[in-house]
């Protein structure tokens, strides 16, 4: 069942990319660009970023301007400002509750397509081999293995081939993270060494010779 691996090596894909991006920042991610398409929700926004702006403005004003020398203008930005302010509370109570609908129903069809279908995946096909393992190359014990729990002696189970496929990918990630670390305190080392060459005081040096100072 070449497409069944494949269906299930993309599934593990997709957790170890959640499990190492993080669901919080694929979420922000997809809401600002649905926020940026032409569409209601992403209008509401614009229309509270504008409002803001003229409470700020107004706030401004309103902080510039004396109450007693200047009752009646005063008076009259405090008006606006706590219209602005009200309205600007429910456009925000209103585009609150919209993202909190977008993230759960986001999280819902994450759990579905991801976690939902690791668990039926595995019971659906348990009996289906995946692959077949070349004829007499394995002993006993590492072909019973291989088919575990219910697919035929010699095959490759869905439940291996699940697991296989999530060893694999993070080992994949752990390496690629592991890369990325070096390489960043690599370039961190060449930038701290260029700057000393430079006589440029890093941050520490600073931060001592401030507290030396303090201390004379």
């Amino acid at each position: 069942m070449p497409g069944l691996l494949v269906v299930i090596f993309v599934i593990e894909l997709i957790v170890q990319l959640v499990n190492t991006i993080g669901a919080t920042t694929i979420n922000n991610l997809l809401w600002n660009i649905v926020v940026s398409l032409p569409i209601a929700i992403s209008k509401d926004f614009a229309n509270q970023r504008r409002r803001q702006k003229e409470y700020l403005d107004v706030r401004r004003e309103l902080n510039a301007t004396s109450s007693q020398d200047q009752f009646a203008k005063w008076a009259k930005l405090r008006r606006q400002h706590d219209k602005l302010l009200d309205d600007l509370e429910k456009k925000k109570s209103a585009l609150d509750a919209s993202r909190t609908k977008f993230d759960r129903a986001l999280t819902t069809t994450r759990l579905v397509s991801t976690r939902g279908m690791q668990w039926f995946l595995p019971f659906w096909y348990s009996k289906e081999p995946m692959f077949w393992l070349p004829y007499g190359w394995f002993p006993y014990y590492v072909e019973w293995f291989a088919s575990f729990p219910r697919a035929p002696l010699g095959s490759v189970s869905i439940v291996v081939w699940q697991w296989a496929c999530t060893g694999m990918l993070a080992l994949i990630v752990e390496t690629v993270t592991a890369i990325l670390g070096l390489i960043a305190t690599s370039r961190a080392k060449t930038s701290t060494t260029t700057r000393e060459k430079q006589g440029v005081p890093s941050s520490n040096k600073s931060a001592k010779e401030a507290s030396t100072t303090k201390s004379t």
